[in-house]
């Protein structure tokens, strides 16, 4: 039977397959990391309050690509390198989607509307992220070897979307309305095109990996294309929409630790 329980079961029972999975996995979360960490870094004046928080999400993505990291180590594996094709992160700041690498690689405040645009491009990529993570928890969350890792990192992404309702909420009721629907429009199509072309060039290399026959392959990159339609005629206006989440002030802590797999 083909379905995203059985296919994430294959992926994880094959020493190969977790590999890719968790190297691919791990480099974009610790890239999260640092991107965050530079725009706390060039947080503007007026903005200081968000400083706590984004520094706390990019902590959050440093201790899930350490988490990643801990799972290949466990069971005596190395990370690969990441496939180009592979790299969401990446092929979304090439798209120019959220703020540019050139800028939080200076040292120069960013403005306002950089942050809106942080906080729009945070807003969709972590919808995608709280999906795909409670797909994984209600299949894998008593899994004896990546469960509670599952469970650590779903509770975080619920957390960062939360954040990200509650900013920009604020910024649209001080008059960024019109700027903030636009940056996600914006970022929402970009991304839903740039997830299919990861999801089938990762689906690629796990099917040369695992073996896949031709039709097994083509039946999973129909499914991805069937995705990618919906999103494209209807789907992506989830990514947009801006909700008073029930979680609030979801990054006003500090971030949660996790000692057992560092």
């Amino acid at each position: 039977m083909l379905s995203a329980k059985s296919l994430f079961q294959e992926i994880l029972d094959d020493d190969e397959s977790f590999r890719l999975f968790c190297s691919i996995a791990a480099s974009g979360e610790t890239q999260g990391g640092w991107e965050n960490a530079r725009i706390a870094a060039l947080v503007p004046a007026s903005e200081q309050q968000l400083v706590p928080k984004i520094t706390r999400h990019g902590a959050d993505e440093d201790k899930h690509g350490r988490i990643f990291n801990a799972l290949m180590k466990k069971r005596g594996l190395e990370p690969v390198p990441v496939p180009p094709e592979t790299d969401y992160t990446m092929l979304l700041e090439r798209q120019g989607i959220g703020v540019a690498h050139a800028k939080l690689k200076a040292d120069q405040p960013l403005t306002v509307q950089d942050i809106i645009t942080y906080l729009a491009h945070s807003r969709v990529t972590e919808q995608r992220a709280a999906e795909q993570m409670v797909m994984l928890r209600k299949y894998f969350a008593d899994h004896p070897q990546v469960g509670k890792a599952v469970r650590m990192i779903s509770g975080d992404e619920d957390n960062h979307l939360a954040y990200t309702h509650e900013e920009l909420l604020r910024f649209a009721a001080e008059g960024q309305g019109r700027f903030i629907q636009r940056t996600l429009r914006e970022c929402a199509l970009a991304e839903i095109r740039i997830h299919r072309d990861v999801s089938l060039a990762v689906m690629d290399r796990m099917g040369r990996i695992l073996g896949w026959s031709r039709a097994r392959s083509a039946l999973l990159a129909a499914g991805i294309h069937a995705v990618y339609a919906y999103e494209r005629l209807a789907g992506w206006r989830r990514m947009v929409t801006l909700r008073m989440p029930e979680r609030r002030n979801a990054l006003g802590g500090p971030a949660t630790p996790a000692p057992e797999f560092v």
